[in-house]
């Protein structure tokens, strides 16, 4: 009988190949990256609100609180639409990798929040980041526009991740992200009709496979996938789930060059950026693992 503990452990990791699939379905919509966003949110808000009227829980919150949230859910916007951007110009493997310097980001991001000082390693830990960074530009310099998008999704990533990890404080993570899918969704609503052709009969013309990966990637990769990460830190401690989840570029490539062999096949000066990237932020996880082991001890 597998107890409770390692049964989330293997959850967890059913959720971290979900996030690793969002990229999958990123290349199989095959519409645009603002309404992609777009409906996403709009199907992830109303999700959201079934489940918080079947769980009964109470988001009710003050104006000042919404206004925080909504420049949160701003910021997540931005972040997914660079994220799927970065995709359509370039390919998976250049958006997932350059979306793994978003924990040297944060190294920067949260001290600056917290008003805490900045450890020595996480300054060695982002200059091999930067490293790892400029092998693959130097070697993918075809998709230079991909890579800038991918590291601005990871900057907006970093940025919204330190700042939830504030409002966690006060406020439940269900409401949380319900005004952050929200204020996504009206700030997207305003760029559309404002910038755009607006809400045309063709903007919502979509076909049959696009609904369908739009509906997965809301659902499963974005409502469950947030309910179950929070059930989950019931067993596990969310250091271990944060940890975790820097293997998502991992699973993300893998799927990648498996299901799309031609357009995902890169150069190996790539993968050795990415491996140095990815490693760099794995072993930056391990030593603050080990610092806050030290203090409880």
């Amino acid at each position: 009988m597998l107890s409770a503990k390692f049964k989330s452990y293997l959850h967890l990791h059913v959720l971290v190949f979900i996030a690793g699939f969002t990229a999958i379905l990123g290349e199989l919509i095959s519409i645009e990256a603002i309404p992609l966003v777009w409906f996403r949110m709009l199907m992830a808000l109303i999700l959201m609100y079934v489940y918080v009227k079947v769980a009964k829980i109470n988001i009710k919150i003050t104006s000042k609180a919404i206004t925080k949230f909504a420049f949160a859910g701003v910021i997540i916007a931005l972040h997914w639409i660079t994220f799927f951007t970065a995709i359509k110009v370039a390919n998976i493997s250049i958006a997932l990798a350059m979306f793994s310097t978003g924990a040297f980001f944060a190294s920067i991001i949260e001290p600056i929040i917290y008003k805490r000082a900045i450890v020595w390693y996480e300054i060695l830990f982002g200059i091999i980041v930067i490293i790892g960074v400029y092998i693959i530009t130097q070697s993918e310099l075809k998709y230079i526009t991909g890579i800038i998008l991918g590291i601005t999704s990871a900057l907006l990533s970093s940025l919204f991740a330190v700042l939830n990890g504030k409002f966690l404080k006060t406020h439940s993570a269900t409401t949380i992200s319900f005004y952050e899918f929200l204020s996504g969704v009206l700030f997207i609503s305003m760029y559309i009709m404002l910038f755009t052709e607006g809400f045309s009969i063709n903007f919502f013309n979509l076909s049959v496979p696009d609904f369908g990966y739009l509906f997965i990637l809301a659902s499963i990769c974005t409502t469950y996938a947030f309910i179950a990460s929070v059930y989950i830190m019931k067993d596990i401690s969310p250091y271990t789930v944060v940890l975790t989840y820097n293997l998502e570029p991992i699973y993300g490539i893998a799927i990648a060059v498996l299901l799309f062999p031609d357009k995902e096949k890169m150069s190996p000066a790539f993968y050795y950026g990415a491996l140095i990237i990815i490693i760099t932020v794995l072993c930056n996880g391990i030593l603050k693992n080990m610092k806050k082991i030290k203090k409880s001890s």
